[in-house]
């Protein structure tokens, strides 16, 4: 089926998610280059124009980490091609380093980095706001505030790229980048440009000189860097994407930007206060256009600030309302910062309808008290306390119960180091809490390199770290080495699932294909763990009983760096494709419930949503639809119980 992103007829509309419109936007401004890391709410961008790569001759690439990818997208504009690196906000931090020189030396063709951020933290472990980025290291920031604007800032930024050859950001958030609303499209171009790299001039001759980032050339750099910003100042100036709705003079102006626009407009509408209130929507975040908030500061001594995040805009505009204070006179500005607005999470319009209550001094109720609180007691009596937990047949339960049950039996007090993804649940009770330290991707097995070497001062519990296939190759293989080279005393356990499991099952170095679908070589994790010329044991998680005892000889031969990979693919792998391995049943004679000694482990403390304890029936039961059939839970069932047949 063709993909809706092919269409090419000028004028049509069709029903897009935010990411898909970027994707389109791109496509119309002629991206020849696209690389990115899988991050929620990120990743369809990458993954749909993968989809198209063939018919509009795109190179696109799922990269080993952030910082590469950038640096993959960058060698795409040097060599005079437009280019996209695609990212979550917490993958900004990782690409900084490369981030930084890109942006002082510049670009030839067009860059555009997109960062899809997460307030609320939904699918993220914090709210990472990266549009400070773009002031450190000062490059453009747009923010697009609704679907059609995604699609046209993307392809705007392009443009502007080109225009100031040095790289652009474009912010989304999750409630763009994964909901839908209509956009028009624009004509795809068919120009199939040469990549060429030039590097026969000086090194100042940005088109044609070497890309060398040397301390002699600090100074012109940043002079032509902030020429460069100058320069988007005058184009920000006079965005179609900066817009105002609202009277000459109002009692209250509203400054936002991104999806918090809607919101705005929604609590305006609901309050019928748009005879009263203006609001300035800004695309163009940073550098801020000073004649276009001069104007509209200049007309009204309230000013509300809405944006989700830091208080990023709020901040930029109150020191540019102080350098501009003879011109607009003395402000009063509400926000996050004076608690008008909560310092944290999402906003909404019920949010916007207090704030602006509260400044205008309105009242305005959507519903009585007695309705909020007959709501309140009716949804504490009905609501489920529905922990996080791991899918049914998913192969972390069964290594965090044995890395829990080893750990225990040791008796030495040692701890597992965890890191980011779907096994950060191994901190909670679906992983038995034994991830007792959990932070950045890579950072497990950095912390445990550290602990590792404390025996100088005493320490003596065993140290243990976790990471994902994905993650090896992202941040642990630096962490590794360096634990090798310093002679740690620790054990990384890698749990190789077969994919980046937790956003998509997109393709690592570790597996057989590109982001396109074309074979690529595997680079194998035991492999390269035996090139370190260290202790490498391999095996399955859901075999309990050997790998139980792999984990105590391991934990028994310190001193250096032992590694275990334990491989089993996800169980919603399209490697495993619904299929069971066993066919699991109970056999009630021997089930003994309260009575056998065990007080419900498999319900109680396993935990796998493949078990249900019947209430009514006072019996354990398997949940056919949701049994995975993996055949753990035969093994942890004190009384054999529980059978697993093998599944012909």
């Amino acid at each position: 089926m063709l993909s809706i992103l092919l269409e090419n007829k000028n004028g049509f509309e069709a029903l897009l998610m935010g990411n898909d419109a970027i994707s389109r936007g791109a496509l119309e401004a002629g991206v020849n280059v696209v690389t990115g890391y899988p991050g929620t709410p990120s990743s369809e961008i990458v993954e749909q124009l993968a989809k198209v790569a063939g018919e509009r001759n795109l190179y696109v690439e799922w990269s080993v980490n952030e910082k590469v990818a950038l640096e993959v997208a960058a060698a795409g504009s040097y060599a005079n091609l437009k280019s996209m690196c695609v990212m979550k906000q917490v993958g900004v931090n990782v690409a900084a380093d490369s981030l930084l020189h890109i942006a002082e030396y510049g670009t030839r063709g067009a860059l555009v980095l997109v960062s899809c951020e997460d307030p609320g933290a939904l699918s993220s472990t914090n709210e990472g706001d990266s549009r400070p980025y773009a002031k450190m290291m000062e490059f453009p920031l747009l923010e697009p505030g609704d679907f059609q604007e995604a699609k046209d800032m993307a392809k705007w930024a392009f443009e502007l790229s080109s225009d100031i050859r040095n790289i652009v950001m474009l912010r989304s958030v999750t409630r763009l980048s994964h909901a839908s609303g209509n956009v028009v499209m624009g004509e795809l171009p068919k120009d199939i440009p040469e990549a060429i790299f030039e590097f026969s001039g000086t090194p100042m001759d940005q088109m044609k000189g070497p890309v060398l980032a040397f301390p002699t050339l600090v100074d012109p750099l940043r002079r032509r860097q902030l020429e460069k910003l100058s320069k988007a100042v005058a184009a920000f100036e006079e965005s179609v994407f900066n817009t105002y709705v609202g009277p000459q003079k109002p009692e209250l102006l509203i400054i936002t930007s991104s999806v918090c626009q809607l919101y705005a407009r929604e609590a305006l509408t609901i309050l019928d206060l748009w005879d009263r209130v203006g609001l300035l929507k800004l695309g163009t975040t940073w550098p801020l256009p000073p004649r276009l908030l001069e104007q509209h500061l200049s007309a009204c001594e309230k000013i509300f600030i809405v944006e989700e995040g830091t208080p990023f805009l709020e901040d930029n505009i109150k020191v540019l309302a102080a350098e501009k204070a003879k011109q607009v006179g003395i402000k009063i500005f509400f926000g996050r910062k004076d608690g008008t607005l909560p310092p944290v999470n999402e906003l909404n319009p019920d949010l916007l309808i207090k704030g602006i209550n509260n400044i205008m001094g309105t009242s305005f109720q959507p519903v009585s008290d007695d309705y909020s609180e007959k709501a309140a007691e009716i949804t504490a009596a009905v609501a489920l306390n529905r922990e996080l937990t791991f899918c049914p047949g998913c192969p972390h339960r069964a290594s965090f119960w044995l890395i829990h049950t080893v750990l225990k039996l040791d008796n030495r007090a040692g701890f597992l180091c965890g890191d980011i993804g779907c096994y950060g649940l191994g901190a909670g009770p679906c992983g038995f809490s034994t991830i007792k330290i959990l932070q950045a991707m890579g950072s497990g097995i950095g912390m445990a390199s550290g602990f590792g070497k404390l025996d100088m001062f005493g320490m003596s519990q065993p140290v243990m770290a976790v990471c994902g296939d994905s993650t090896f190759f992202h941040a642990v293989m630096p962490a590794l080495v360096n634990a090798v080279h310093n002679q740690s005393d620790m054990i990384l356990v890698v749990l190789d699932n077969s994919g980046t499991a937790m956003t998509g099952f997109q393709p690592h170095p570790g597996s057989p294909a590109s982001a396109t679908g074309s074979k690529l070589p595997i680079l194998d994790i035991e492999k390269l763990c035996c090139a370190m010329d260290i202790r490498v044991e391999v095996s399955d998680p859901f075999d309990l009983k050997a790998t139980r005892q792999i984990l105590l000889d391991l934990l028994e031969d310190g001193g250096n760096p032992r590694v275990l990979i334990l491989k089993q693919p996800c169980a919603l792998s399209p490697i495993r494709k619904g299929r069971k391995m066993y066919e699991m049943a109970i056999d009630a004679n021997r089930c003994l419930l309260d009575h056998c000694g065990c007080n419900r482990l498999c319900t109680r403390v396993f935990k796998c949503p493949g078990l249900i304890w019947d209430t009514q029936k006072n019996k354990i039961q398997i949940d056919e639809v949701l049994c995975a059939g993996c055949g753990v839970c035969a093994n942890i069932c004190p009384t054999g119980a529980i059978t697993a047949e093998r599944d012909r």
